[in-house]
């Protein structure tokens, strides 16, 4: 713990440290705390400093025990323990609970060592070699090797494990043991990024030759005591964890209330300690609230507009172009996101990233090119559905500002509200008009590689561009910044102006959770600290 600082008097020296804490951690109340440190000498002003100093140092020192119950926004029976198909948020919270990658994002958005201590490459960015950590052991006793590590991230090039992540797996060209701890990773092409993509949740570390996930097996803070899909997920603290001193809490419940209100109720009531995707129409609830924090994360984070450009009308590039122009952000913003968000240009790329491409002319909100690109596309006057679920964040109030301003330009949009539950596996890529959710990722090169690329399993609206997938791969190898920066700013503009996303804004993620609650960090890949809170958090007592 820091040294406990205190206004107008200075740094408690350690014996005086410790008096002071001791007195607190008795238990006796605030008065009787101040009468001891007074009469020990303390004038009462400089007392009452004392006191508060030393509870501000006591909150946050981490305290261990206790249960964390948690509400996430998704619950499906298509939940899954298998780090390869992990789909959404759940799976994601799900997995850190239990797994743990070969590196983890910080909050700075770079790679930070976990089961493997360092690594280096050959200089080219194409042969990578990755020291695994030893002493660590999985949740069954069995220790880590080099092994699980070859297992784990080769099982994604076969194509009967069905990954979620073969557009980056594809990049291993072998993945091979050079010892009992170290592993080699060469790449068909050169990538400088790779300790980063290997910190996204598919690329977790299962024991080698798993096959079963129905009982988690990872190296993780928490150890599986129950997985039960669409239901919930229990993990009890992993004693042999190899992180010295983690985790705080005994155990974490975890799972899912798609309905919102129904979330933050459960949060009010006391039921849970955390819950994830607040409606920023909530805020004023949670703020009157002495005893519920409000979560705030800085994010790239969006909810998109998806047109399919392989079905009807999204084939028609003028029906996304008119669709852009009839989204009105600075409205989205304000209405939707209570200034929770900043603009977006309708390609992937948020302003923080430093390859953004701020040169793009923002699209403007304007209903008289609508309505020309949407004439001209032939759907004026024709129903349109539009799939909208709360799951997706934001789609019913964007899809219903939508059909709010395509009425009075002769736009006949269909909103079709379904249920969350399955929203993602039934709909979401699926319908020719609907919404997503996409996490803010770490890098350019990733979100544009999982969203955007021909061949992309989340190719969302199955855009297909030969000259962007080569400027891709192009700028994976470039060594310069600036060359870099100006070909992530070409698949920008390429986005912006022909694909069949429209892309609003960035919001920020919103959580909320007890104030009892301690050791919340922002990190920006998704809400909860980018899913990755349970073995950081404590209870206060």
């Amino acid at each position: 713990m820091s040294r406990i600082f205190v206004p107008n008097f200075g740094f408690l020296s350690t014996s005086q440290e410790k008096d002071v804490l001791r007195r607190l951690s008795e238990g006796p109340s605030r008065r009787a705390v101040l009468k001891g440190l007074v009469a020990a000498g303390l004038a009462s002003g400089v007392a009452g400093n004392v006191l508060l100093a030393a509870s501000n140092a006591r909150a946050n020192t981490p305290v261990r025990g206790g249960t964390l119950r948690v509400a996430g926004a998704m619950s499906s029976t298509a939940d899954t323990a298998d780090p390869a198909l992990f789909g959404n948020s759940t799976d994601y919270s799900r997995g850190f609970m239990f797994y743990n990658g070969l590196t983890v994002i910080d909050p700075e958005m770079k790679a930070q060592p976990q089961l493997a201590s360092s690594w280096d490459q050959d200089g080219t960015n194409t042969v990578w070699t990755f020291k695994i950590r030893e002493g660590v052991t999985f949740h069954d006793g069995s220790a880590l090797t080099s092994a699980d590590v070859v297992y784990s991230l080769n099982r994604h090039l076969d194509p009967a494990t069905g990954t979620k992540a073969m557009t980056i797996a594809s990049q291993f060209k072998e993945v091979a043991a050079t010892g009992s701890h170290e592993v080699r990773i060469t790449l068909v092409g050169p990538n400088g990024d790779l300790p980063i993509l290997l910190s996204t949740p598919h690329f977790m570390i299962v024991k080698d030759g798993t096959t079963d996930f129905s009982k988690p097996n990872g190296t993780g803070p928490f150890v599986a005591e129950e997985f039960t899909p669409g239901v919930r997920s229990l993990g009890v603290r992993n004693e042999n964890y190899w992180k010295e001193g983690l985790p705080y809490l005994d155990a974490v419940e975890f799972f899912g209330i798609p309905e919102e209100n129904a979330r933050l109720n459960a949060l009010i009531s006391g039921d849970v300690q955390l819950t994830t995707t607040i409606n920023p129409r909530a805020i004023s609830q949670i703020e009157a609230n002495p005893n519920v924090v409000l979560f705030e994360t800085k994010s790239g984070t969006y909810s998109n507009l998806i047109m399919r450009q392989d079905a009807a009308p999204g084939n028609n590039p003028d029906f996304a172009l008119g669709m852009k122009y009839l989204m009105n952000r600075a409205m989205i913003r304000n209405a939707v996101f209570r200034d929770f968000a900043v603009l977006g240009n309708d390609h992937p790329i948020d302003p923080s990233n430093p390859f953004f491409n701020a040169d793009i002319p923002q699209r403007e909100f304007d209903p008289e090119k609508a309505k020309f690109h949407l004439e001209k596309a032939g759907v004026l006057n024709t129903p349109i559905p539009m799939v909208v679920a709360e799951t997706a964040r934001a789609s019913i109030e964007m899809g219903s500002m939508l059909m709010e301003d395509g009425r009075d330009i002769g736009l006949q949009i269909d909103l079709q509200r379904v249920p969350s539950d399955g929203y993602w596996s039934n709909y979401w890529m699926k319908v020719p008009v609907g919404f997503g959710t996409v996490s803010h990722r770490p890098t350019a090169d990733l979100v544009l590689s999982l969203f955007y690329k021909s061949d992309a399993p989340w190719n969302e609206a199955g855009w297909k561009s030969e000259q962007f997938d080569q400027l891709l791969i192009a700028a994976r190898a470039e060594p310069d910044f600036d060359r870099r920066k100006q070909m992530y700013g070409d698949m920008q503009v390429m986005i912006h102006e022909s694909g069949g996303t429209g892309i609003p804004v960035f919001f920020s993620n919103l959580d909320a959770h007890s104030a009892k609650l301690k050791g919340m960090v922002p990190i920006a890949t998704g809400n909860m600290m980018g899913f990755n809170f349970a073995e950081s958090v404590w209870l206060e007592a």
